[in-house]
């Protein structure tokens, strides 16, 4: 498809999921916070740096699209998942081992745990008959995490905590939990509960808010006044969902703002060697597009774990690219990013941030252009990856001790 093609299509300014196909077969699912601007974004000039090369190639492929627009990010968000997988989208499904998906899981227990669990760790300690439900795959970790605080805020629901201990969780305390560790609610009332939550990630939106209008109605002419305002509450929070982070969120993974992508690696003496990356777009961090790599290959060699740091983050194409990679260090890690880069067939600038006896930026190396415009989000991203990696290495430090 061409930039021309999109004069065919009156694309809504408005949440929903996109499917670029070629005559009947689909070859990509997307959401957006806005199908106009999200869509209009596949065919702007510089394309080839925000996104990976196997997308534009499905851009050039593709020779129709169609779409459907939905009431809030949230639903999209699930009707993407749902979408993907009833059809696997060859460039859904190619790009990204299915170990790294994301799923949300409902046990098989009297009290059903809702869970955010990782395809590789989708049956680590559990079998498929501990599983009551299992909804997606997610290609996207921060926006399901995002998307289930904004259900638990809806339909409170146990994660960790156990049933009837006689002590009031943390979360029950803030009112994300309903009660099961102290025995609040009756195992019948946290099935609805759960027949909710389920509905919810199945994408039936408007069978769940009519059903629960049904139970509002009934709960009333009961006389059962406070189900009633529960259930009100619920129905308006479905028909008024505050998109907000998710919005920014879905921003974020369009490749919208200026994107700045840090690297750091932190070690003591080689034992246990960790790098990360970080994010700032507009000025501002990103903390849920933050990553971590555990080194494996090599241990007191700070170039050698970048470049394993970069190869992996690399393999993740689903990632949008940056404008700028950001290096912790002076010519041999510009030089190790710079051939990584060119080895994955990536042509993006690397800068580095050279550092003083104090651990403090003393100058700026690589693409000049880039430094000219983007110094202070360069100087906060390299920040943001020396206070992330450190703290994280400290962290994993103490569990050694």
């Amino acid at each position: 498809m061409k930039r021309g093609d999109l004069a065919r299509y009156e694309l809504p300014d408005s949440p929903g999921v996109y499917l670029f196909k070629k005559g009947r077969k689909l070859l990509y699912v997307g959401k957006a916070a806005s199908l106009k601007d999200r869509v209009r974004s596949y065919f702007s000039k510089d394309l080839a740096e925000a996104r990976s090369p196997a997308i534009v190639g499905m851009v050039e492929t593709a020779n129709t699209l169609s779409w459907q627009a939905t009431d809030s990010v949230l639903e999209a968000l699930i009707l993407e998942a749902n979408l993907i997988k009833q059809h696997e989208p060859p460039f859904n499904t190619d790009q990204k081992d299915n170990k790294s998906w994301n799923y949300v899981v409902i046990t098989k227990e009297d009290f059903p745990r809702v869970l955010l669990v990782r395809g590789r760790e989708l049956f680590q300690g559990r079998s498929k008959s501990d599983i009551l439900h299992v909804f997606g795959p997610y290609p996207h970790g921060g926006q399901l995490k995002e998307a289930l605080k904004m259900v638990r805020r809806i339909f409170p629901f146990r994660d960790k905590c156990t049933p009837k201990a006689g002590v009031p969780c943390f979360n029950r305390q803030i009112g994300l939990c309903p009660g099961v560790c102290s025995g609040e609610v009756s195992k019948e009332e946290y099935a609805q509960t759960v027949r909710s939550i389920k509905e919810l990630f199945s994408g039936n939106f408007k069978g769940l808010k009519r059903r629960l209008a049904r139970e509002m109605k009934i709960a009333a002419k009961a006389e059962q006044f406070e189900d009633a305002d529960k259930l009100r509450r619920q129905i308006s929070a479905l028909e008024h969902v505050r998109d907000v982070s998710l919005i920014k969120e879905s921003k974020i993974s369009a490749g919208g703002g200026i994107r700045i992508e840090a690297f750091d690696v932190a070690h003591t003496g080689g034992t246990e060697t960790v790098a990360v990356m970080t994010v700032v777009s507009n000025g501002e961090p990103v903390k849920a597009a933050y990553r971590k790599f555990k080194i494996r290959t090599v241990g007191n060699n700070d170039v050698a774990a970048l470049k394993e740091a970069l190869s992996r983050r690399l393999d993740h194409s689903e990632w949008p690219l940056p404008r700028v990679f950001v290096m912790d260090g002076g010519k041999a890690q510009v030089r190790t990013a710079e051939r990584v880069l060119q080895g994955a067939g990536v042509a993006i600038p690397v800068v580095g941030v050279v550092k003083n006896e104090f651990h403090k930026p003393e100058r700026l190396i690589g693409d000049t252009r880039s430094i000219e415009a983007y110094e202070k989000d360069i100087l906060l991203a390299n920040n943001e990856a020396h206070r992330f990696g450190i703290t994280w290495h400290r962290r994993r430090m103490r569990r050694v001790v």
